[in-house]
């Protein structure tokens, strides 16, 4: 059973250009632009490709002011929301909401305190977008960082509600907030105790610098798994070392493997053993590929021999179970056809395609 909608979610909804964000709404999938900041097209041609896997909000860093035409090109040209990633020049994060940006996201640590945020605050009112307060563990404010008697993730937790309670103030409730780290257990830590000082505010969860692809989709799915399993965490972000269409697969397959949201296949495959008399490996590796390009949230099972043949894998939508050079092709437990082992993945294809 897929759950789409997180009623025990108590954070209020934000807009992210037509993306819900908190409140309830499915978690959304996220990822970042790598592409250089004045490259137009190089931009959009990343984010079409990540439309295409299921993106729904991405953002674009603009380290310089004069990155801002490109970016007000981008923003009026892309299908997804772009969202403004700001370090150290509040007046770039000005710029950029009367460019086009559908949120901005600042860092505590680096924007120039708070009162470098007022006028920030009020260039996103006008135009009507959000703010993601995005604290960083490598990147507190120093006299924040210095403090002896505060655990990291406390350190973290506290710069995101200092910076909350002072938009709050200003009567700014449009706020999306993140705390990251490189650590997974100081990750959870951190958004757990964000979860209870500021339960309200939506939070984009993440671990950051967590990676290439292997090390990073792992602690990533520990930490991020534990999180929206309890609950926390309205959006999010698994950042890589990689192509950020790496990042949005690996966003779905997690969402997919809690049950929260399913867009894409689930690949269903066993370990093999001595009794397997085909190549499994490679017959599963081939269809995980052929399954990159399906957009459906299908379950296909892979299975070495009769012992985790249509039994196990009987939830399946399409499956087989191989014997000595041959496949038994099976849907919900029950014999669809047999074929030789060449045939497998074509014949997996073809009653994918008729579903």
């Amino acid at each position: 059973m897929v759950r789409e909608e997180r009623p025990c979610q108590g954070t209020r909804q934000v807009m992210v250009g037509d993306v819900p964000m908190g409140g309830g709404a499915p978690v959304v999938v996220q990822s970042m632009l790598n592409a250089p900041a004045k490259d137009v097209g190089a931009n959009l041609a990343q984010i079409a490709a990540l439309a295409e896997a299921g993106c729904e909000v991405v953002r674009m860093a603009i380290p310089h002011r004069d990155c801002l035409d490109a970016f007000a090109a981008v923003c009026a040209a892309s299908p997804l929301p772009v969202v403004a990633d700001i370090h150290f020049d509040a007046q770039i994060a000005i710029e950029a909401a009367r460019r086009g940006a559908a949120k901005l996201r600042i860092n505590p640590g680096n924007i120039g305190g708070l009162e470098a945020t007022d006028a920030v605050i009020e260039a996103a009112r006008e135009a009507g977008i959000p703010i993601r307060i995005g604290v960083n563990a490598g990147s507190l404010d120093s006299a924040l960082a210095a403090r002896d008697d505060l655990t990291l993730p406390q350190k973290l937790a506290a710069s995101a509600a200092d910076y909350v309670r002072h938009f709050e103030e200003r009567g700014f409730h449009d706020i999306v907030v993140s705390a990251k780290a490189h650590d997974v257990q100081a990750t959870i830590d951190t958004y757990r105790l964000l979860a209870a000082d500021i339960p309200t505010v939506p939070l984009h969860i993440g671990v950051t610098e967590a990676g290439t692809a292997f090390q990073g989709i792992i602690k990533s799915a520990c930490g991020l798994g534990v999180l929206l399993e309890q609950g926390i965490g309205d959006t999010l972000r698994i950042s890589l070392t990689d192509d950020p269409v790496t990042e949005v697969r690996a966003c779905w397959t997690l969402l997919g493997a809690l049950n929260l949201r399913r867009r894409t296949p689930e690949l269903i495959s066993c370990p093999t053993c001595g009794r397997c008399q085909v190549n499994l490996i490679g017959l599963a590796q081939e269809v995980e590929q052929r399954l990159a390009s399906v957009a459906s949230p299908v379950k296909v099972a892979v299975m070495g021999c009769v012992v985790n043949g249509p039994g196990e894998a009987a939830d399946a939508d399409i499956g087989v179970a191989c014997g000595a050079g041959t496949g038994v092709v099976f849907s919900h437990g029950k014999i669809v056809r047999k074929v030789s082992e060449s045939e497998i993945v074509d014949a997996l294809m073809e009653e994918i395609e008729q579903l």
